[in-house]
């Protein structure tokens, strides 16, 4: 049962503007279809596409599509599993971050990242 207590999908704009706004080329990705992770850098891009294509180094498998148009950009990660974003520190720590997000620091949850 999905908990009724939730927050709208605006709760998402100031973290992911924190996310998307640093220098993704060392962030690590994980191919979906043959598991390989490395930086995005390493990603083979093709770009004779309406959009950039980015394909594994390892299978040859799409992970990434990037297709920017005058006022929208579209951004499909179906072919990876994570990409995981490196971040300053965050000055008032992890706990206090999950308090401005949430109201509460959240503990004791899985990482779902793990095995």
């Amino acid at each position: 049962m999905i908990d009724e207590q939730y927050l709208d999908g605006n709760q998402l704009a100031g973290p992911l503007r924190d996310v998307f706004a640093v220098e993704v080329s060392a962030a690590d990705c994980r191919c979906a279809s043959c598991g390989l992770t490395g930086p995005l850098a390493t990603l083979r891009v093709y770009a004779h596409a309406p959009g950039l294509v980015a394909r594994c180094p390892g299978c040859g498998e799409v992970m990434l599509r990037l297709v920017r148009a005058p006022t929208d950009a579209w951004l499909d990660l179906r072919g990876s599993v994570f990409l995981r974003i490196p971040l300053p520190p965050d000055p008032v720590g992890p706990v206090e971050a999950d308090r401005r997000l949430v109201g509460e620091p959240v503990r004791g949850l899985p990482n779902p990242l793990d095995g």
